[in-house]
């Protein structure tokens, strides 16, 4: 089941049949330990629309209102390498090599509403920063309980210049106008993703392809339950919370995100996230 958030509905997919709900309140609707009992209750009493389409390519929005967005660091091999590459000048490297080992996860808090975008959106670089990328990331729900609700697709824009500079500058290198993207959709499922779901990542540039990767999230060092655990053990979120899980596609030093650039995240299981770089 997928649930769309729309400017001023709700849409439900089940069966590949679409619902509108009301979208008056989307954060009483998610906010629910038992959202997928909910949400069959909720289309039992609708009718399907033909529509769909139309409404997610003209009104489809982040599918997040009140909720905070945050995001765990260095939970792939692969990004630990990255980040004590980027850093390694500034003496820095060490530290992203001790928190991929270390019991405590490193979260940090990403973005609210008014700085994230859906699918379609415009995401940002920061115009002091030389080295940027994307990080797609599987992006986990949660209610206030700190349960797992569903899952989506995330996109933590990322400047690895600043990153790199010093590692005390990640909150300027991660949170800015634009910092990130969300969406389509969250998937509620009855069971836990597959432990061979595959993150994609395309990049095009002029209509060419300039950058491509994948990776399975079996290759994630930290289980989901304990970073929602560990983002909940001394933050209460009275709307949950959206979590992005790390990235293991990381673009090698050569690559930098040019304006134009369009950004391409795929999950099958939940759909496609796409954003253009302003």
């Amino acid at each position: 089941m997928r649930i769309y958030k729309l400017t001023n509905s709700i849409l439900i997919e089940n069966d590949n049949q679409f619902f509108k709900a009301d979208g008056s309140n989307w954060d009483s609707f998610i906010n629910d330990d038992e959202l997928h009992a909910k949400a069959l209750r909720t289309i039992a009493s609708l009718t399907p629309i033909s529509n769909a389409q139309d409404l997610l390519t003209t009104q489809l929005d982040a599918p997040m209102s009140g909720q905070e967005l945050w995001a765990s660091g260095v939970t792939y091999f692969r990004s630990k390498q990255g980040r004590q590459e980027e850093s390694k000048s500034a003496g820095g490297a060490d530290f992203y090599g001790r928190v991929y080992e270390a019991e405590r996860p490193e979260l940090f808090f990403k973005a609210t509403r008014n700085r994230t975008v859906g699918s379609g959106g415009l995401v940002r670089i920061r115009k002091d920063s030389t080295w940027d990328v994307p990080e797609p990331e599987l992006v986990l729900v949660m209610s206030s309980s700190g349960k797992i609700i569903g899952y989506s697709i995330g996109n933590d824009m990322s400047s690895r210049s600043i990153e790199g500079e010093n590692p005390l500058y990640l909150p300027q290198a991660k949170t800015y106008d634009g910092c990130a993207a969300v969406g389509p959709c969250i998937l509620v499922a009855e069971q836990p993703l597959p432990k061979d779901t595959k993150i994609e990542l395309q990049i095009n540039r002029g209509g060419k392809n300039v950058f491509a990767g994948d990776i399975e999230i079996n290759q994630i060092k930290r289980g989901f339950e304990e970073l929602a655990g560990f983002l909940f053990r001394e933050c209460s979120f009275p709307n949950g919370a959206l979590l992005m899980t790390g990235t293991g596609i990381v673009p090698d030093s050569s690559f930098t995100l040019q304006s134009g650039d369009e950004i391409v995240i795929h999950v099958a299981a939940i759909g496609t996230l796409t954003n253009k770089v302003a």
